[in-house]
């Protein structure tokens, strides 16, 4: 008579509930690790903001006209870091970010106190940029000012008509003649989830272009002009885009000059380094915004240009258009500042439809806060043109 021994060993429902104790202990692990990552990456940000604060006020006592230096090129912090700055000459505000550390923190000279979040206009831009975008658009940091957190891609040119698919090249002059209707309808076409540009969107740019020191001829933000691009009528007609971003006067044959108001350089330059065309100049280019009451402007003479630092009513449209929204510095800019005027009337309530940046011949008209609202969606017109997001 043969003897059977049985077999020792874990059933499956023992090794699975093995299994998934050692899932539990590992997420607890990693929840940790990770925990004592962003505070250690939290605690290198705010010791590299404390440290540029003490810097940028050395820096000031050195100077000897008692200002704050034009940009952060001399001061020191970690890699990995971001920085945005802006000042005043007087005033500074400075935001660092790290996409290791619990969000952002920034730094005011005028309560030097820091503070998690942003400075007013800042983006905190490490984690808020799309991974890749459509070939020829460009990626746009995100802005808590306008609810754009996550950034988004843009045409890096005004959309030309390439067979009926509008595309974003440098070769080909914008695609004009169109409605605000049919641009949406248009801009659906051009990529997988594009759309028109909306007010918030061009907002965002405007207001990331505003506060990037090489946007502006003085060199630093609030100094001399933002560049408008072609807006001189020289020639008179909208212009093609040169594949070089160092060709940024390309097509222009006249009428430039050291003041806003004239054809000068049509490139601008985000803070994450990406280069955008003609936002300011070369046609005016529909969003897809509309308004019937609640327009900025005065309570007589009807439609006309006006600077918006001498509205008479600031209006109740939403996104707020004000440049001063975006930054309260840009309260009494006007014209001569580069950011162009608004043409509407306070006391319009017909449906218009959003125009913006500027027209070849424009002038100090056109920039990136000009806005036109003096067409309906259907209207078309050889001056208006175009440029889709994803």
């Amino acid at each position: 008579m043969s003897t059977f021994r049985k077999k020792s060993g874990f059933t499956i429902v023992e090794l699975l509930v093995v299994i998934v104790v050692i899932g539990i202990l590992a997420s607890i692990t990693l929840v940790a690790y990770n925990g004592i990552q962003s505070r250690a990456g939290t605690a290198v940000l705010k010791s590299d903001l404390k440290n540029a604060q003490t810097q940028l006020e050395i820096a000031k006592l050195s100077s000897e006209s008692i200002s704050y230096p034009n940009n952060l090129d001399d001061i020191k912090y970690s890699d990995g870091t971001t920085a945005e700055y802006y000042t005043s000459g007087s005033t500074y505000c400075v935001t660092m970010s790290s996409d290791v550390a619990d969000g952002s923190y920034f730094i005011d000279s005028l309560t030097n106190i820091m503070e998690e979040g942003v400075c007013p206009g800042h983006t905190g831009a490490i984690a808020n940029v799309p991974a890749s975008c459509p070939l020829n658009f460009i990626p746009v940091p995100g802005s808590s000012t306008y609810g754009t957190e996550g950034g988004f891609c843009v045409m890096k040119y005004e959309a030309t008509d390439v067979g009926g698919v509008a595309t974003s090249q440098a070769a080909g002059t914008p695609w004009v003649s169109i409605s605000q209707f049919d641009a949406i309808t248009e801009s659906q076409g051009a990529c997988a989830g594009c759309k028109l540009i909306t007010e918030a969107e061009w907002l965002t740019i405007a207001q990331n272009i505003m506060l990037v020191d090489s946007n502006w001829s003085g060199g630093s933000v609030g100094t001399g002009y933002i560049y408008t691009g072609h807006v001189g009528n020289d020639p008179n007609s909208p212009l093609a885009a040169s594949s070089d971003d160092n060709d940024n006067l390309f097509g222009i044959t006249g009428s430039t000059g050291s003041s806003a108001g004239l054809n000068n350089i049509r490139t601008l330059t985000l803070s994450n380094g990406e280069v955008i065309w003609d936002f300011a100049g070369n046609t005016w280019e529909w969003t897809s915004g509309t308004a019937t009451t609640g327009k900025p402007g005065n309570t007589a003479a009807g439609n006309n240009y006006r600077n918006w630092n001498v509205l008479e009513v600031t209006g109740s449209l939403d996104p707020n258009p004000l440049p001063s929204f975006a930054y309260s510095g840009a309260s009494n800019w006007d014209s001569s500042n580069g950011i162009g005027r608004i043409y509407s009337s306070s006391t319009d309530v017909s449906t218009r439809g959003f125009m913006r940046g500027g027209l070849w011949n424009s002038g100090s008209n056109g920039g990136i806060y000009a806005v036109y609202l003096g067409y309906f969606p259907g209207q078309t017109s050889t001056a208006t043109s175009f440029r889709a997001t994803q």
